[in-house]
């Protein structure tokens, strides 16, 4: 990297394009406005306007696409959907596949992005200290502190230890390699640095009630004290660890660190500032209303944008919206959607099977997290067709929270859809909260019982019993927190610092070949369905949730839902096969007849123009029976595809029906692929850093160290 000569009166920077105030409007989006370019660091800070647009530029690039994109899978509820090769870096990150040798797939932006917003905080932090003291210069404070601290957390929690920089670079010595260079520094420095950082940040901020804010959207004192919970159950918890004098890969062990008297005290931090934002009584979980669960008001809402209607449960969400600020979030978790109103948008991540059949069937979390549809065109798409939400295999359910139909019209980019990324809600704190209870007294308290219960109360699931034991009790946490926080993007790194990834990936790879060979628990999971034909509203703010079905398992019920009728075909008068419609449409009424006959015997209501097609959940979308199951009630030219990735609707989910063997997306003969093949223990728990090329940390960075066991490629 060349050196130069820092001015250090008047360091140009670059800062993000800016924001309105959330308070100095009644709309709840954050809207924007022209971009600095450069601007001189003493004139943005001369008054609290200008330091407050800096201020909210800071927010952006917080969470960067490849958090997202490469990291928001692997956690033993979702799975990548791709199309073709499995030899991409989506799909093997996500598979905790980092290639062998050099590191042949990591992510390439996230680590120059969060420094990138780590220097951006730390100008703030400088020039609003040196700002005379008022209480928004305190709270414009207490979010760039937090901000710091948020964006340590994830490169931590992604790359173990890493370089430490505390100050401005127009502060530092651009002679001196360390300015340039700087190495790997203990990650449990930085905990204890940044946990100090959120723990002044606290003291600076007003409660949101007192904020002025319409929306969640800016730090405020719940943020802060969630962020430090969230931080100091990292910084007590499990990691990847080496030795960094010797960088030996003998070394590498997933643990605790070694101070246990340290380790207690952060799980106090944690427990007492979760307690401070239940004790506070400002934050609830939402509950039923308007005919949705609290679950599903919750999420709706938070994709509708309605966001009064939900501050109370959503803490803080990184704002999306516009042509600038806008995440790829609402772009790849989503049911898959083929043209029409929401245009073509592929989902690129899908849910496992075995995570979609752990809910209980009270649980209202299910149909709100997963979908076992998509939005399809019936015919061939053109401006006159319908659209069918289609019911979907076992190989083919897809992220539910935020769906495309619950969005705003996005506008004018339809690759834009306007949706915030949620940070960190009042169920997490309950749950973090009963889990720092149940460290520090060697099992649950009441307190802990009580904030376990708040969350099945409102799903749905109250009347299941609670453990008493430490052990037992924490694996209840981890089961509540996948149901719960299921397809966002913490759960990865959460159950890494809960010490149970290994444990947990091991039995979702076991529980997928069981439900592929349907034995064990899953031996009496229903072969066959019978989904409703359902019509798309096509706008957005559809309420639809999810396709009613019936799961057949008497056997003369499963034999008349199975017997699709063939099409009739007659000659034409130049000797052709070609369909007779009519006859064929004779069949395939008296067949419906007999479907509807099954609804009824299910104790279901049936309406005028009703109809029902069944589906085999184990085969592939795209298998001969379900394709003619479809037909025959009537999908035309688009009934034999969904807008996911070939690797899942093209292939089934049981051995039986793939020939005796797993599927390889569940798991190859030779190990080389199938859910989660590449995961290493005590070794893929953290990612390499990048180093192939200019604007990688190791080829920038002759300091830094690679992550032990792999060769660097420079």
């Amino acid at each position: 990297m060349k050196k130069v000569k820092l001015n250090m009166k008047k360091q140009l920077i670059l800062l993000p394009a800016l924001a309105l105030s959330l308070g100095m409007t009644s709309c709840s989006d954050w809207l924007e406005m022209p971009s600095y370019t450069s601007a001189d660091t003493e004139t943005v800070f001369a008054n609290e306007a200008t330091a407050d647009a800096y201020v909210l530029g800071c927010y952006r690039g917080i969470i960067p696409t490849d958090m997202i994109y490469q990291l928001a899978e692997g956690e033993t509820v979702s799975h990548p959907s791709e199309d073709g090769s499995t030899n991409n870096s989506k799909y093997n990150l996500a598979n905790w596949f980092y290639g062998s040798g050099s590191p042949d797939w990591t992510t390439t932006t996230l680590f120059n992005e969060e420094y990138g917003a780590i220097e951006s905080a730390n100008i703030g932090i400088k020039r609003l200290k040196a700002m005379p003291e008022t209480a928004k210069r305190n709270s414009m404070l207490g979010e760039v502190l937090g901000l710091r601290a948020f964006a340590y957390l994830n490169l931590i929690s992604i790359y173990g230890d890493v370089p430490a920089i505390w100050e401005p670079l127009e502060d530092m010595d651009a002679n001196d390699e360390n300015t340039f260079y700087p190495k790997r520094t203990s990650r449990d420095v930085i905990y204890d640095q940044i946990i100090k950082d959120l723990q002044e940040a606290v003291g600076y901020l007003p409660w949101f009630s007192e904020s002025g804010y319409v929306t969640t959207e800016r730090l405020t004192k719940q943020g802060a004290l969630a962020l430090l919970a969230r931080t100091a159950l990292y910084a007590g918890g499990y990691s990847l660890r080496w030795n960094l004098e010797t960088n030996d890969p003998a070394t590498l062990k997933v643990e605790r660190r070694s101070d246990e008297a340290r380790v207690r005290e952060l799980y106090q931090i944690a427990s007492d500032a979760c307690k401070e934002i239940i004790g506070h009584g400002e934050n609830s979980l939402i509950q039923a209303k308007n005919d949705m669960s609290g679950f599903q008001y919750m999420w709706y809402n938070f994709c509708q944008r309605n966001f009064t209607s939900i501050n109370n449960e959503m803490i803080f969400s990184l704002a999306q919206y516009g042509s600038t600020t806008n995440s790829k979030w609402g772009v790849y978790a989503h049911p898959g959607t083929r043209g029409g109103l929401f245009g073509s948008r592929k989902a690129m991540i899908s849910i496992l099977p075995t995570y979609y059949l752990s809910f209980k069937p009270e649980d209202t979390r299910r149909d709100v997290t997963c979908t076992s549809y998509s939005i399809y065109f019936l015919e061939k798409g053109k401006a006159d067709d319908t659209w069918v939400d289609v019911g979907t295999t076992y190989s083919c359910i897809m992220s539910g929270k935020f769906r495309i139909s619950w969005c705003v019209a996005p506008a004018p980019d339809a690759t834009k859809r306007n949706l915030n990324i949620p940070i960190i809600s009042y169920p997490d704190v309950l749950l973090m909260y009963a889990e720092a209870q149940n460290f520090l007294n060697g099992g649950p308290t009441g307190e802990a019982v009580s904030a376990l219960k708040q969350i099945r109360d409102r799903a749905g699931i109250g009347s299941l019993d609670i453990p008493s034991s430490k052990e037992a009790f924490d694996d209840a946490l981890a089961q509540e927190r996948k149901w719960e926080l299921g397809g966002q993007l913490f759960l990865r790194t959460d159950l890494i610092r809960m010490g149970r990834i290994s444990k947990e990936i091991r039995a979702t790879q076991q529980a997928m070949k069981d439900l592929s060979d349907r034995k064990g628990e899953y031996a009496d999971v229903p072969v066959y369905r019978l989904y409703k034909f359902h019509k798309d509203a096509q706008e957005y703010g559809d309420k639809f949730l999810a396709l009613e079905y019936i799961e057949l398992t008497d056997a003369q019920e499963i034999a008349i839902a199975t017997n699709v009728p063939n099409e009739v075909k007659v000659k034409d008068d130049k000797g052709k096969d070609v369909v007779d419609k009519k006859a064929t449409q004779q069949l395939y009424d008296a067949y419906q007849a007999e479907l509807l006959d099954i609804v009824r015997a299910h104790g279901m209501k049936v309406s005028e123009g009703d109809k029902w097609y069944p589906c085999n959940m184990f085969q592939a979308y795209t298998s001969t029976f379900n394709g003619k199951a479809r037909k025959a009630v009537g999908f035309g030219g688009g009934f034999n595809a969904l807008q996911i990735g070939k690797i899942l609707y093209q292939n089934p989910t049981g051995s039986f029906e793939n020939g005796g063997k797993y599927p390889n997306w569940i798991a190859a003969p030779d190990g080389s692929d199938g859910i989660y093949y590449g995961y290493k223990e005590n070794f893929s728990e953290l990612l390499p850093l990048a180093d192939k090329s200019s604007g990688h940390p190791l080829v920038d960075n002759p300091n830094l160290t690679q992550l032990p066991g792999y060769t660097s490629s420079k």
